[in-house]
């Protein structure tokens, strides 16, 4: 047992008149035990329902975020003119609503805006569709790549895929106990803003209680990040829906001001108010596929609401209707069909030692 642990478990977990907030280096302290399995199972158990129940503070997050930086994996600058976006997507996955991520990451790098994604496999507590099946489902696999060989392929084709189970055993370690305990611990949250990149980078993070935004921009401000969007998405990710207006936090230059509020309103660029719903993987994969032939369908309206979006906000389109002709071009031209091309010929070529940078 760790006499260590047992004192932060015990400021979490001393209920709500003798209960404690963490402070940023204890949160740190508490989360490299906890990866390090340097507390029991039964202290780390403890600590992750306890502190789902205190709920975390924003502090806590950066101190969080803290020990990732210092234990997890991250990919190297590269080259760009663009700030990398770092898309932040709950772990657990998607069980309702067709997922869009993918698609939107393929057409951002076609258009010169590097993307870096993680995740692992299915996970508690929803068990949703992983994201790192769909890339394999459109012939991505990013299992099989090492760190170095994913740094590779993020050099060579601006989309790079953080894959927990092969680069941050760590936290792939923290699953089981997530499983056991049965609900999302603040592990999930703090996923959602971290950034597995060495270099300039804009994190996008998604969520769904409006709580979780504030607990963001407290861990922004503290740990000095800059650059970020927060979205109210489908099912806590990045994905803007289409049932209802898009709530958006856009970063400021002074963090001591208010996030920008933006609400998008799917009608006012000619979208219809549904979402597509997640019938099955085979379902899915077949539509991003019409997708990428730059056919018409609900899927596609999906793509052109956030694809417009998202080249707007990297400041590759001036303003969000330039955004989507620019998102449907990409689709319809080929260009982005040629992107995920280029990425599996390079993971091809990396995983058979053929190229090297």
């Amino acid at each position: 047992m760790s006499n260590a642990f047992r004192d932060l478990l015990k400021k979490v977990g001393s209920g709500n008149h003798t209960g404690e907030n963490l402070t940023r280096d204890e949160a740190a302290t508490a989360t490299r035990m906890i990866l390090l399995q340097e507390a029991t199972p039964a202290q780390i158990g403890a600590f992750l329902i306890a502190h789902r129940i205190k709920r975390p503070t924003g502090e806590e997050l950066a101190g969080m975020l803290d020990a990732y930086d210092q234990l997890g994996p991250k990919l190297q600058p590269i080259t760009t003119t663009q700030r990398v976006f770092v898309l932040g997507l709950p772990y657990d996955g998607r069980s309702r609503t067709a997922p869009i991520s993918p698609i939107a990451a393929l057409l951002l790098s076609a258009a010169g805006q590097p993307v870096i994604m993680h995740g692992g496999d299915r996970l508690p507590t929803k068990y949703g569709l992983p994201l790192v099946d769909i890339w394999q489902g459109l012939g991505v696999d990013w299992k099989k790549l090492s760190l170095a060989q994913t740094q590779q392929v993020f050099e060579a084709t601006g989309v790079g895929f953080i894959y927990l189970p092969q680069h941050f055993p760590l936290a792939q370690g923290l699953f089981e106990y997530r499983d056991q305990v049965g609900k999302r611990p603040p592990f999930a949250t703090m996923e959602l803003i971290w950034c597995p990149y060495a270099g300039d980078a804009h994190i996008v993070a998604g969520y769904v209680h409006p709580p979780t935004e504030g607990m963001f921009q407290t861990a922004f401000a503290v740990r000095g990040t800059q650059h970020f969007t927060t979205v109210k998405g489908l099912e806590g990710s990045c994905d803007l829906p289409r049932d209802r207006t898009a709530i958006i936090g856009l970063s400021t230059l002074n963090p001591d001001e208010p996030i920008e509020r933006l609400h998008l309103v799917p009608r006012d660029y000619g979208f219809t108010t549904k979402n597509v719903p997640l019938e099955s993987t085979t379902q899915l994969l077949e539509a991003m596929q019409s997708i990428l032939q730059g056919q018409p369908s609900e899927l596609m309206q999906t793509a052109l609401w956030n694809g417009g979006f998202y080249l707007w906000r990297c400041g590759v389109c001036p303003d969000m209707p330039s955004g989507i002709a620019k998102a449907e071009a990409l689709l319809r031209s080929g260009a982005v069909t040629q992107q995920l091309q280029k990425i599996t010929q390079v993971i091809a070529l990396v995983t058979r030692s053929l190229i090297k940078f």
